[in-house]
Parts: C-alpha cells; structure tokens; sequence
C-alpha cells in the first residue's frame, strides 16, 4: 500500500524531477517507509511505500523489470499474486511465451511481468485493489489502469499535452500544473451528495480515473479505456440453482475473499462495530486464520450510541484480542483537526474512518479487514426496502400529476422533515420509478435548499441521475441488485471506499475489503430477487453463514456507524461549526443570508435540517480554507 504519482511530456526533465519530489513530499503519509523518484527524458515517476508484502529493500519503487525497460509504481495489494507469479514463472509448450526472471517476491514484480506477458489484458488477470503507472522505454508509452471497483484512488489532469496523475488530489495540485480553483459543477453535486462523482472532481481540471479503466498515453496524446463494466460483468449461475447452492457458492466466495486479504508480512486486525457485516469478516477470518485477530471498535458515554455490548459478544465468541476506543465529545474535539487535515478529497464523512483507523495503527496493526460493502450487496439500507415497496405502487403514475403534487405539498406541511421532502418532490415527477427515485435517496441537500444558499441561478443535472441513466439499470437487474448496483456507483465508490482509503492512509494503515472481491460482487449480482429478502437482515449473508453468528447480532436493530453528531454540533462543536458556517457564507459563490438561515434552521430543530445538512458545509468550508482554494 503505497502512494504513486508521475508526470508525462513535461519538457524541462529537472523540473519534471522537483515537481514529482514535491507530489511525493504532498503524500508522505501514505508511504512512511520508503520513497524513490525515476526520471527520464519524458518521463518522471514518483512513490512513497508503506511496506505490507516483502518488506526489504528489493520492494523499492520505482521498479524496473529485470531488463530495464518498464518502469513501474503501484499502490494496492494482488490477492492472487502468487498462483500468477507461478504461471508466468511457466513456459508454455509450443508458444513463443517466455518466463519472467523475478528478483524480488513482491506483488509489484508479478505486475511487470503480466504487463509484459499479456499488455493492457493483465488487469483481467488481477485480483485485488490497485492503482498503478508501467512506463514502457522502449514505446515511450505510459499504462496507468484502476481497480474494477475503485477501492484505490487515481487522480489524474491532462493539459498541454502533458499527463500528470497520483494517488491524492493534494499530490496533484502540488505539481502545479493547474490553478486551485474550484469546480462550480462539482460543488453543486457535493451539496447534493456531500462528495463529487468520479470522473469530475471539486477541482476545475482535475479528473479521477474511473473504476475498471486504463489510459494509454504518449507525447502526442491519451486514451482511456474501460475494462470492466458492472452492468455486463454479471454471474448469472445462481439462476439455475436452488437457494441452499447459491449460499454454499456465497459461503465459499466470501470465505475465499477473506482469505486472500489475510495475505500480509505484517501485523493485521479487523474493524468489529458488532454488526452482521463486520462480525462476519471476523469470524471467518478466525476460521481461516491460524493467528488470533486483534478486533477494533468504538464506543461512546452516549449509550443509544454505543454497539460495544454486540461488539464483545463476537470477540468473544471467536477469542479476539479486542480492543475498545472510548470515544468523549472532548476527545473527539481534540482529534478533529487531525481528521480534517487527513482529507484529501472533501466529503461529509469519513472522522469515524479516522478515529478507529488511528486507534489501530498506535495498537501497531499495518493492515485491518473491514465490512465494508455487506450492505451495498445484500440489501442492508431502508433503500431497498422502499425501492422494493415503490415497485409495488407503479399505480401512482396513475394518479394525475396535479393530485400527486398536491399530495406531496400537504405531506411536507402535515410531517415537515426530510423523509417527507424526499417523498414530494417524488411525487412531483413526471414519471415515478427507479430513475426518478434513487437519485433523491441519497440526496443530503434538496436543490430548493442548494438555490437558496448559492448564487448560481440555474443547477446542473443531477449528477447521480445521469450516472444510473448510463447504467441502464431496468434493462439488467433485479430490482434488488438495481439498488446495489446504484448503491455501489455512485454512495459506496465515491464516499465510502473514498474515505476508507484517505482516512486510512493519513495514518499509513491499509483497509482491506472482502465484500467487495469482484467475483463475490458478480456473483451476488446475478441472485434473483427471490432469495435477497428485504424482510430481514441481510437473509442471504445470514443464511449463507450457517451458525456462524449468533442469534443475538443477526436480530438486532441496525443502527450503523455513526458519532452522536448532532449533540456535539449544538455543545462542543458549536463554535467550531460556527466560525465555518460563517466563513462559507462570505465566499463569492455563497449566499450570506440563505447559508446563515441553515445554520439557524439547525440550531432551532427544524426538522428539515439535520446535522449531516449541516456538517458537509462545515467540512467543505474548512477543506477550501486548508488547501487555499479558490472560490
């Protein structure tokens, strides 16, 4: 797990040299261990290293092939490193295919030598979380390819014909290729959805590379290409079984991805918040592993928010080395600046990432498994639950459209909240369905708020909107797997593999995440609705599992893993809160009154203004402050 930046065609080869050194220097964090910078006459390539796999100096980057010709830097971790590195050890009869001379056994040397043995087509020989650059000398051709599911960032800007990418926004921008300027696009869909959709980003120019997806670049220009696709990567066998089969095949997946991830040459653990997802990660890596796991959870003084209690009860079923963070507003309030410092990408969570993750890092754990993703793929969130009960009511669409906005308008006045919201401006649309209703569920800021706070006249289209119309959704899906294919595109890449990665990694700890091995995701996919019951907890995980949870877990009302925001917002991080509040509403693209009133709204309860309406203004605004954007 490491940091990787680079620059392609910069003319100036010392300057080319100093800017990459000062992106290195911008990511340190991530890579503690190590660092190193290759220059050529086009080409500048730079890597900080936290060392996880083949801790000597042979796993140095950046890396050349034993010939001399690439030139590699990666960050990320291949699962299945070693049965390639068995098969490109192999010469196959009768082909003109040659074996690889390996000189290390690091993961980074399996990658040159599938780059060279197969080109673009290696990343379909991957399994892992990756993010990597190969520098070819001979084609002067650079290879930059992402992971199928975005658990690792790229960042990329192309300008002038020349490329430069890394692993941090923050790396970026300290090339100082591009101004720091804000994106005004992207900050309407960051108030929409407290982060920015891949590819755009909150910087006017800059791009992320997007999930499955490769570029091709030279002196005179860049392609990108897609490699896997989502929407036509699915595993339709569970079709043709019968529902003890498909959660054998699911027992057995996510075993498997367990498994993998346990792959390390340093201490590891697991995050264990006590719920269905967390708890399962745990206990089969107890099956698995022949290593008691050290398990990590926070509790709070707030005991409707504490999960401690469920959290015990697992560690000591599988005799975990558990260990618990007592977490007190004013604890909190001491770290807080550390968490926000961490950011490298604004976004409205991600401090509880940063407390758990600090905790296990000072407990001197490099690597921690995460249940990241259960929810996504087996119908965890209330989304699913109503996705299934608006299928029911395709009569609405019925209903003349004039009653329905009526409807809508008494609702908000006789309920006033956001649920309520949501529901009429649902009500509103010319048609009801699926296209018109996921955009709005995972919507923080309504756009009638978003106009009242910004100067901007006219909103863009709802970005998310347009990423489920590109995905087709209701020609592929069941309507279960249409949510978590919506969930996994756009809530799940861009907020929470986005946080687990920049949260983690400003304490030089990697996440791995099992649920999100892409053979398990396209497996689970291809389950029909008829065994993804949304009556119960995630059934087909708990089913999947036998007995190996307890009653007591697979039972319990889900209550998710969140800080008791809204009391500290209105005690000890009011003035906080305040002073940021403030300083938004004086920027340019702001208005005074309208985020002012917000503010107010939330201090007097209004019930259509919540902390998380709040709190995503608080961090942008401390985000733009840190990093002197402009706005």
């Amino acid at each position: 797990m490491c940091g990787i930046n680079g620059i392609l065609g910069f003319n100036d080869t010392d300057a080319a040299k100093h800017k990459v050194i000062a992106m290195n220097n911008a990511m340190k964090h991530r890579g503690p261990d190590d660092e190193g910078v290759f220059v050529d006459s086009m080409i500048a390539l730079g890597h900080r290293r936290l060392s996880i796999i083949d801790l000597s100096a042979a796993g140095h980057q950046p890396m050349q092939s034993y010939d001399g010709r690439y030139q590699i830097v990666y960050n990320g971790e291949l699962y299945n490193y070693k049965d390639l590195k068995f098969e490109l050890n192999r010469v196959v009869s009768g082909s003109n295919q040659q074996s690889y001379f390996f000189q290390t056994n690091t993961d980074t040397e399996v990658i040159i030598a599938a780059y060279i043995r197969w080109g673009a087509e290696c990343v379909n020989h991957f399994n892992g979380m990756f993010a990597f650059a190969i520098w070819d000398n001979q084609k002067k051709e650079l290879f930059i390819a992402r992971d199928r599911l975005g658990i690792k960032p790229l960042y990329y800007l192309y300008t002038n014909h020349v490329l430069a990418f890394s692993s941090e926004l923050r790396s970026l921008l300290a090339c100082e290729l591009i101004p720091r300027k804000l994106d005004e696009n992207s900050l309407i869909d960051y108030l929409r959805y407290q982060t920015v959709h891949a590819p755009n980003t909150i910087i006017k120019g800059a791009k992320m590379l997007m999930p499955g997806h490769y570029i091709k670049a030279n002196s005179e220009k860049i392609t990108i290409h897609s490699y896997w696709d989502i929407k036509k990567n699915i595993n339709h066998d569970a079709n043709e079984k019968s529902y003890s089969e498909v959660c054998k095949d699911v027992n057995d997946l996510l075993t498997k991805a367990v498994e993998r991830r346990l792959i390390a040459d340093v201490p590891f653990g697991a995050f264990l918040s006590g719920g269905i997802d967390s708890s399962a990660i745990v206990g089969l890596m107890s099956k698995v592993s022949a290593e008691k796991i050290k398990t990590f959870s926070v509790t709070f003084d707030e005991t409707e928010f504490s999960e401690s209690k469920y959290a015990q009860l697992i560690a000591k079923k599988f005799n975990t080395d558990h260990h618990e963070i007592v977490l007190k507003p004013s604890d909190f309030l001491k770290e807080l600046p550390n968490a926000l410092m961490a950011m490298d990408h604004p976004s409205g969570d991600g401090p509880n990432t940063y407390i758990v993750s600090k905790a296990t890092k000072n407990a001197g754990i490099t690597m921690a498994l995460s249940g990241l993703g259960g929810d996504e793929l087996f119908a965890g969130y209330d989304v699913f639950k109503r996705a299934m009960a608006l299928k029911k009511r395709a009569w609405l669409n019925s209903v003349p459209h004039s009653m329905r906005n009526a409807s809508g308008k008494i609702l908000t006045k006789v309920k006033p909240g956001i649920a309520s919201e949501k529901i009429a401006e649902l009500l509103n649309q010319d048609r009801i369905n699926f296209k018109t209703f996921y955009p709005l569920s995972r919507q923080v800021l309504m756009d009638s708020t978003i106009s009242s706070i910004v100067k901007k006249t006219e909103l863009p289209t709802n970005c998310v909107s347009e990423i489920i119309e590109e995905l087709q959704i209701s020609d592929f899906y069941s309507q279960i797997s249409n949510v978590s294919v919506a969930e996994i595109s756009t809530y799940m890449q861009n907020v929470l593999l986005g946080d687990a990665d920049q949260m983690s990694m400003a304490l030089a700890l990697e996440i791995r995440v099992p649920f999100m091995d892409y053979k398990l995701v396209e497996y689970v996919l291809g389950v029909p609705d008829k065994f993804k019951s949304t009556r119960s907890p995630k059934k087909l995980l708990v089913d999947s599992l036998g007995d190996l949870l307890p009653a007591e877990v697979v039972n319990r009302q889900k209550m998710g893993f969140t800080f008791p925001w809204k009391e500290w917002m209105k005690n000890d991080l009011k003035l906080f809160c305040e002073q940021k509040m403030f300083s938004l509403s004086k920027r340019d693209l702001f208005n005074e009154k309208g985020v002012m009133k917000l503010w107010n709204s939330f201090l007097n309860d209004d019930p259509k203004v919540t902390w998380a309406r709040i709190w995503h203004l608080v961090v942008f605004e401390n985000w733009l402050q840190e990093n002197k954007i402009e706005s």
